[in-house]
């Protein structure tokens, strides 16, 4: 037996339970992978609380390393041994080990290590597709990125700046102004007592952003919109705050003609071929030193109620991993 955090309702922290699990044999399209580091996402909130409704009694998390143990009979990519990473579906990650698809794995370089590992799939291939697919980012560009001191903000903004582009990033203290300022933010935004639609304006002097990057949702739509130069796009990927409430589409054409979007990872990740070519692509960036995975906060896998808390009230920055 292993153990494996699992949720039988729906709710706050507590309902997270430190759980003997069974993992069983591998089906023939699977791999088993002992998780050597496991990363914490926000969408693992969402997952708890029942805003993204799973299936009951259920595993928890979507981003692990760690070495192969055994490959079903199908299985010709990987085999025993073999370094691996994944972010995505099926739910399950924060477990000391378990049962994955083989064709959701990929093939972690040497020279990156379990906990970046853990930590860089979900929010560095999240920061890939929104710079290189859902807006490609070229030299030149100025870009609004919200929580830049967070996980996904950091890696924004460090790879961002290695394209060319003026980072504007919003953040909640000075000293998440100076984080996000070491890893390539020109310029920050504190929010918390700044309008940051106003400083945006002062800083493009008037003209606003190509392109705005909100995982904030309610509090900041209306907001982010007006940031954005005429045909500019808001890449709406999380809803920290809450939901977007119902939208006349009409405003955005009083706007400027924007664009909206809503993203997500799974989607831009769904074929093998890209899933494979996003994660190539992140390997490159961090193995060259243009992006560095912060792992800035470190808890055992059975403490995971904990990381949560810590996450939902803003303490952490960069990434967080958890231990098996």
């Amino acid at each position: 037996m292993t153990h494996a955090i699992r949720f039988h309702e729906t709710g706050g922290p507590e309902v997270l339970r430190w759980e003997e699990v069974g993992v069983g044999d591998t089906a023939p399209n699977e791999a088993r992978v002992k998780h050597h580091a496991v990363g914490l996402n926000y969408i693992d909130i969402y997952h708890r609380t029942g805003a993204y409704p799973a299936p009951l009694p259920s595993g928890i998390g979507l981003e692990a390393a760690g070495v192969v143990e055994a490959v079903g009979g199908a299985v010709t990519e990987l085999k025993v041994g073999d370094r691996v990473a994944y972010a995505g579906g099926p739910l399950g990650a924060y477990a000391e080990v378990r049962n994955m698809p083989a064709d959701r794995l990929v093939k972690l370089p040497d020279a990156i290590d379990f906990k970046t590992g853990a930590a860089m799939m979900l929010q560095g291939m999240t920061a890939q597709y929104l710079l290189r697919r859902t807006c490609k980012v070229e030299s030149g560009d100025t870009i609004l990125i919200h929580a830049a001191a967070g996980g996904v903000g950091l890696i924004v903004c460090q790879w961002a700046h290695a394209l060319g582009a003026t980072v504007i990033g919003t953040v909640s203290t000075d000293e998440k102004a100076a984080l996000a300022k070491a890893h390539g933010c020109d310029h920050t935004i504190i929010y918390t007592r700044e309008n940051f639609t106003e400083r945006v304006r002062e800083i493009t002097g008037g003209k606003g952003v190509r392109v705005v990057y909100d995982s904030i949702g309610k509090d900041t739509f209306m907001g982010s919109l007006e940031c954005l130069q005429p045909l500019g796009l808001m890449a709406l990927f999380g809803a920290a705050s809450g939901p977007v409430p119902p939208f006349d589409l009409g405003l955005l054409a009083k706007m400027g003609s924007l664009f909206i979007t809503r993203p997500t990872l799974f989607v831009y990740t769904a074929q093998r071929s890209d899933l494979v070519a996003i994660s190539n692509d992140l390997f490159d960036v961090v193995s060259s030193g243009k992006v560095k995975i912060e792992v800035n906060q470190t808890y055992a896998l059975k403490d995971a109620a904990q990381a949560q808390i810590d996450l939902v009230a803003r303490k952490t920055t960069g990434s967080t991993v958890l231990l098996p």
